[in-house]
């Protein structure tokens, strides 16, 4: 390979057209530097970008999320070059204003730089990557080419094969399931749990085999093969028993099962299971399906949740194999501890002196073995599993160190990471049965590694360690003793009860707390979830479920240094769930956190939930905060408050009137509560109309979010003020009052019942006198300026739009600014990923800037051109005008002209980004609240 880039390197050393030679030149570096045997089919050139009208990318790896800008050889990469729209932008700033403008899922993670003489490599992820990057020039590639591997990206490579693998043998475990269910002549709820233990138990023996702890690769396959069908039952059943006997407690004549060791660890624990009898499917499912598959190159992370995800009867019901992907478990335990035990690791690789080194080396690998882990919804124990994983792949690295040619003693005396290290809770006992069986699985998995470091067989079996899993709800137990509180006590007698290894009561100390807690929001919580929130915070309003366990873990590390990190869904970092969540949470810090992204939780039906991951924990804190944003960037800072901003520790209360004093006020849409029968659609309206033409004056144009934004067409009758005697000259509208005084009677509410009287109005009349700026209640966050407009005092609002009746072309330019937009997005909260803009938290907060008369001006001037600009597209909706493809150069430049008015009037420097925006305004309004 060598040879292939040194020729590559000279052949390149006399070219460099932009045009001419950008295409050969990836693809043939793709193929003979890095090694892509069809670069083709991994690179795109000319990837679409629409800013102000079409731009390309010069080339782009979707794969692996790199830009590539390419320059001509005789172009200097440091030199700032004109764009269209005038600008002068250095290549790698061309390159980011692309990035910038590209969707979420595209956004890259890095960007290369390139004059056919020179790559610059700019990791996304780092902090100002436009200052630090790496530069490779190209005679040097023959010794520096492996700094391209992020190219091709070989570890997510092998994750995704893992993944695939894992699912496989998952839906091999679905066929197993199938296949044994119809043969359980009662399958009540004790007859499932057995069902799922004899799925868990196969499983372990199709694994054992292929993983090399039964006599040979096919012992499980050969002894179910050597029974007659009416035999198989009770063969399993002789296996099941043996495994959990010592082999000087067998039967010494029993040739049949000496190819199979003692097991221990509960998984074959004599119980009362019920199993049927098998059928020649069951057996043909087990031999010709089940058994030819490898089962030793599972994932147990992924294996373990799709495992339990097929066979628990609660999430078979969804349909799909459920796991959290690799990916997004690393984005919770790398930056809460792995990072810093890899650069330590490293550190520690550094020392040149070999004696302290293998001093280091040792004092590592005992600190990796007494680290404890605590997971209080553990599930099927991914995170468990994949932390275990990694301290033991970073133990192996300590291994290989220390022991060059050296051979060891054995399992226990030698490898200090056990799974007795992991703590869980889980309510659901099938769920604790498959995360103690991952762990098991990925203990034999590490044990094979580590014996081919050292070319030494370790005894596996028996199990000697545990995992401590325990059922229960997590949010009615001691989480230092792992018990349940005294007024809470469970049963622990049933199906799993010994294989849930129980502590003895005394307290653990924990090093980590981490995990996925359950998403349940206010409206979908059972009367029991919520009694838990109360219990635990019984001053506040309903909280979302997952803050049940911030509160929790809060509370037990006070006075520890106990680290903490946690998935949450989003709606706790925004709008009003924010204020009484950390006022809750004494003394707590953000130390690290992933602002919203996609949470893909599933492999066969992709579950999209918007997530955040907070890490935090007490005591002071001198550390720089991480704070992980779209796109892969990094910001550093000094602070992370509540909104998983840059920016000081305030927290926005609901506020009934505008913070600064001046400021024309907001309210919410009129509210009809009528059953539907004061609305029109536009054929509804011409139908009465053209047979009482007099009701003209009383049908007005209806507006809510959806019509702001889409234009279209509603109406209704607002007939406040109509004479009864136009009233009652016509039926259809009489027909309509009758059915609004009717279904205001049939409500629960009693206010709404007393409206029954007065069924031509709406029973909320908010419409102003004067024409107004109307803006949506929700609205999508793919815009970069939330769209309102100015409408006539003769359109109706409702209650899904805002309103601000003494609004003018200064407030309206306030709040098209990128400023007022930031904040919005900080603050607000969220319906799914869509802005949800409410008065009390986001308008009312506000801090407004107090311009001169001049700036002030200038912004009403700005304004102007903005609705100057729309009204040349007359027929275009809102969503069109303002969707990022399709948005007018004129209305973006005229948005820009907005933007640095306002910025202005503030007095920020117009090249602020936005996360320094939201800190100075949260600076502000510390200062207009003290």
């Amino acid at each position: 390979m060598v040879n292939k880039i040194q020729d590559f390197s000279q052949y390149w050393a006399e070219k460099g057209d932009e045009k001419q030679h950008t295409q050969s030149f990836w693809i043939t570096f793709l193929r003979d530097v890095v090694g892509v045997s069809q670069p083709e089919k991994v690179i795109d050139f000319e990837k679409r970008v629409k800013i102000d009208n079409i731009k390309y990318i010069d080339a782009y790896i979707a794969e692996t999320r790199v830009a590539i800008e390419q320059k001509g050889a005789k172009i200097d990469l440091d030199k700032p070059e004109k764009q269209s729209d005038g600008e002068e932008l250095t290549p790698f700033e061309q390159a980011k204003r692309y990035n910038d403008n590209l969707p979420f899922s595209e956004k890259c993670r890095w960007i290369v730089v390139c004059n056919f003489k020179e790559f610059r490599i700019h990791d996304m992820e780092q902090p100002e990557p436009a200052k630090h990057f790496e530069t490779i020039l190209l005679e040097e590639l023959p010794k520096q080419y492996h700094r391209f591997q992020f190219l091709i990206d070989p570890k997510n490579e092998n994750i995704r094969r893992e993944e695939q693998i894992s699912v496989e043998a998952g839906k091999l475990v679905d066929k197993l399931y199938q296949a044994l269910l119809p043969q359980y002549k009662n399958p009540n709820e004790t007859a499932l749990r057995s069902l799922n233990i004899l799925c868990v138990r196969i499983v372990f023996c199709l694994y054992a085999e292929d993983a090399g702890l039964f006599e040979k690769r096919t012992s499980f396959e050969d002894y179910i093969k050597s029974f007659n069908l009416p035999n198989v039952r009770n063969g399993l059943m002789e296996l099941f028993k043996a495994l959990d006997t010592q082999l000087q407690d067998r039967d010494q004549y029993d040739e049949l099962l000496k190819p199979f060791p003692y097991v221990n660890g509960g998984l074959f624990k004599d119980e009362d299971i019920e199993i049927p009898k098998f059928t020649q499917e069951i057996v043909n499912v087990i031999v010709e399906q089940c058994a030819p598959f490898d089962w030793s190159k599972i994932s147990p992370t992924i294996f373990g949740a799709v495992f339990e995800s097929t066979l628990n009867p609660e999430t078979r019901r969804s349909g799909g194999m459920h796991y959290t992907s690799v990916q997004n478990i690393h984005k919770v335990i790398d930056p809460l501890f792995l990072d810093d035990l890899q650069a330590e690791f490293e550190q520690i690789c550094a020392t040149k002196v070999a004696k302290q080194k293998n001093e280091a080396l040792h004092a590592f690998q005992q600190k990796l073995g007494s680290l404890t882990f605590l997971d209080p919804a553990c599930g099927s124990g991914n995170f468990l599993t994949e932390t275990y994983l990694s301290l033991r792949r970073l133990e192996n690295k300590v291994i290989a160190l220390l022991n060059k040619g050296n051979r060891v003693i054995g399992f226990d005396e030698f490898i200090h990471v056990h799974i007795n290290q992991f703590y869980g809770i889980e309510i659901n006992d099938f769920a604790v049965t498959v995360a103690k069986t991952a762990l098991w699985i990925a203990e034999s998995q590490m044990v094979a590694e580590t014996e081919e470091i050292l070319s030494k067989n370790i005894d596996f079996l028996p199990l000697t360690t545990n995992a401590f899993i325990v059922e229960g709800n997590a949010l009615r137990m001691d989480w230092a003793t792992l018990k349940p509180l005294e007024a809470n006590a469970m049963p622990t007698e049933g199906l799993f009860a010994g294989f849930a290894t129980q502590t003895d009561g005394s307290e653990i100390q924990y090093d980590y707390i981490m995990g996925n807690p359950p998403f349940v929001g206010t409206k979908y919580q059972t009367k029991e979830q919520k009694e838990d929130i109360m219990a635990l915070c019984p001053d506040l309003k309903p909280l979302d479920y997952v803050t049940g366990w911030y509160k929790k873990a809060a509370d037990m590390i006070q006075g520890t240094n106990i680290k903490c990190a946690f998935v949450s869904t989003n709606s706790i970092t925004q709008g009003e769930q924010v204020a009484p969540l950390w006022h809750t949470l004494h003394n707590v810090h953000i130390d690290f956190a992933y602002r919203t992204f996609r949470w893909d939780s599933e492999a066969d039906i992709k579950a999209h939930v918007h997530c955040v991951i907070i890490g935090f924990s007490v005591g002071e804190s001198t550390n720089p905060k991480h704070l992980y944003l779209e796109g892969g960037q990094i910001t550093i800072c000094d602070n992370i408050n509540g909104y998983l901003l840059p920016a000081p520790n305030v927290h926005i209360e609901a506020r009934r009137y505008p913070i600064c004093a001046t400021v024309p006020k907001m309210s919410k849409g009129s509210q009809p509560t009528d059953g539907g029968y004061l609305l029109l659609t536009k054929e509804e309206k011409d139908s009465l109309l053209e047979v009482s033409p007099q009701f003209e004056p009383y049908i007005k144009r209806y507006m809510g979010a959806d019509d702001l934004i889409n234009n279209k067409e509603r109406y209704c009758l607002w007939l406040v003020n109509c004479p009864p005697n136009i009233l009652r000259s016509s039926n259809e509208v009489m027909r309509r009052l009758e059915g609004v005084r009717q279904s205001r009677l049939e409500s629960t509410k009693e206010a709404t019942r007393k409206w029954a009287d007065m069924p031509s109005v709406f029973t909320e009349n908010r419409q102003p006198d004067r024409d107004y700026i109307i803006l949506p209640v929700v609205s999508s966050e793919r815009r970069r300026y939330m769209p309102m407009r100015y409408v006539s005092k003769d359109i109706i609002a409702n209650a899904n739009a805002q309103m601000i009746p003494e609004g003018n072309l200064f407030s309206f330019g306030i709040l098209n600014s990128n400023v007022h937009n930031a904040w919005m997005r900080a603050v607000c909260g969220r319906m799914k990923s869509d802005y949800a803009y409410s008065a009390t938290i986001v308008y009312n907060n506000f801090p407004w800037c107090q311009p001169t008369e001049e700036q002030k001006a200038r912004i009403e001037a700005t304004a102007q051109a903005i609705l100057d600009a729309r009204a040349n597209y007359p027929d275009s909706s809102l969503a069109d005008l303002y969707d990022e493809l399709t948005m007018p150069a004129g209305l973006r430049k005229a948005h820009r002209e907005n933007d640095k008015a306002v910025m202005q009037a503030y007095g920020f420097n117009p090249k602020m980004p936005e996360n320094e925006i939201i800190a100075e305004l949260f600076k502000r309004y510390e200062e207009l609240t003290k």
